[in-house]
C-alpha cells in the first residue's frame, strides 16, 4: 500500500497524524492513523499536509518525504528516538540522515516532531510514497 503524503495531515494542537477522508460543510473529515477514530476539524484548525512540509538545509529546503526516506535508510526497521530522548540523540540521528541540515533554523523541537511522525508512519502506513505530479505532467495528461 502506498502512502500519499498530501492526504496525511498534522493538526496543530492535536497529537498524531490524520488521514484526510472528505470535505465537510464546516471543515475536513479525518481519521487518526493510530486509532482509526474519525473527527471533523473546522476551518479554524491549523491543518498541514505532510507533502507541504520541508526542512532547512545548507542548500535550501528538503521535502519531508525525502527526510523520511533518509531516516529510513539510517534507521532501517528500527524506531526513531522517542520524545523523551535527549537532544543529542536527535542531533546525532539527523546528522547522519541529513548531514547538511541548517542548525540555525531547524531546531531539536522540529526533529522531535518529525521523529514522532516517522514512528507513526512506520507503524500505521508505509514509506512507499505516492509520487507527486509535476505541473508539466499534469498539463500533459490534461491535453491527452
Amino acid at each position: 500500500m502506498q502512502t500519499d503524503l498530501s492526504k496525511i495531515l498534522a493538526v496543530s494542537g492535536q497529537p498524531g497524524l490524520y488521514l484526510y477522508l472528505a470535505q465537510s460543510r464546516t471543515g475536513a473529515i479525518v481519521e487518526s492513523l493510530a486509532t482509526k477514530e474519525r473527527k471533523n476539524f473546522d476551518v479554524r484548525s491549523r491543518i498541514t499536509s505532510l507533502a507541504d512540509i520541508s526542512i532547512y538545509t545548507a542548500e535550501g529546503e528538503l521535502k519531508l518525504k525525502d527526510v523520511l526516506l533518509k531516516l529510513k535508510e539510517v534507521l532501517g526497521d528500527a524506531e526513531a528516538p522517542g520524545p523523551k530522548a535527549d537532544s543529542d540523540a536527535f542531533k546525532a540521528l539527523f546528522g547522519k540522515a541529513v548531514p547538511d541540515y541548517d542548525g540555525d533554523r531547524f531546531y531539536v523541537s522540529h526533529m522531535k516532531k518529525i521523529a514522532q511522525w516517522y514512528n507513526e508512519l512506520l507503524h500505521h502506513a508505509s514509506f512507499d510514497f505516492v509520487e507527486e505530479e509535476t505541473p508539466e505532467e499534469a498539463e500533459g495528461e490534461a491535453e491527452a
